[in-house]
């Protein structure tokens, strides 16, 4: 059986199954990239919930993980060598999982760097921008009389989904007709901006119909309906 002990987040977070894959996450768009492709793969795992509203992010424990206190962070008891591997940041995880299971990333360079390259577009630009136009949609910057950073945010989230849509006009997905990582790391943003963020209508989404078309079977999968639960909120 591994032994965690020498990370302190297992006292907060005790592993009922150190051996398996230890996720911290929350259910989020970030944090579900990387509970879908666990589910994807298959990869034994055990979720355990960093919950925002009692500040657990912000824990001693959780920092010695990720001491830039964002989900996800995993540890791997079985990373490279053999020996224990933590790791932060949702593009990283997943080309981690990805190259651990030997899926969802393609073996041919060309493909794979062109996956990855579309990885860093989400990464880069789909995340922190329609994360913005949450802000100022939904939470506390729409209360703000000038409108001039929401319409800035407009106006980016729909230059990005113009890109993907222009894309997927010729592609069933990001990467032509194999399901990547790629995928894992947009779909969840695109859905969350007209689920959660309510922004369907403020971007024009409508227009953007291989998005939709794309985003429509990415919901169908099975993995995906659990990725999108898990952690469970309480």
């Amino acid at each position: 059986m591994a032994d965690l002990s020498a990370f302190p987040i297992t006292r907060k977070w005790p592993a009922r199954h150190p051996d398996r894959i230890q996720l911290y996450s929350l259910p989020t768009p970030n944090g579900v990239k990387a509970s879908i492709l666990l589910e994807e793969t298959g990869l034994p795992y055990e979720a355990h919930l960093v919950n925002f509203d009692t500040n657990d992010q912000n824990s001693p424990e959780f920092l010695s993980l990720n001491p830039n206190n964002k989900i996800p962070a995993i540890i791997d008891p079985q990373g490279p060598g053999g020996a224990p591997l933590s790791l932060f940041e949702s593009g990283a995880i997943l080309l981690y999982l990805a190259e651990k299971s030997g899926r969802f990333l393609p073996h041919e360079a060309a493909a794979r760097w062109q996956t990855i390259q579309w990885l860093m577009f989400q990464v880069s630009g789909v995340g922190p921008m329609f994360g913005q136009l949450g802000f100022f949609h939904k939470f506390a910057g729409k209360d703000w009389e000038d409108k001039r950073p929401r319409d800035r945010y407009v106006a980016e989230t729909r230059r990005l989904l113009g890109v993907l849509n222009r894309h997927l006009e010729s592609r069933a997905w990001i990467m032509g007709d194999d399901y990547t990582i790629a995928d894992i790391a947009i779909f969840p943003m695109v859905n969350n901006l007209i689920g959660y963020y309510a922004a369907r209508e403020l971007t024009g989404y409508d227009e953007f119909a291989h998005v939709d078309r794309a985003l429509q079977v990415f919901l169908q999968r099975p993995a995906v309906g659990r990725g999108l639960k898990i952690p469970a909120r309480g």
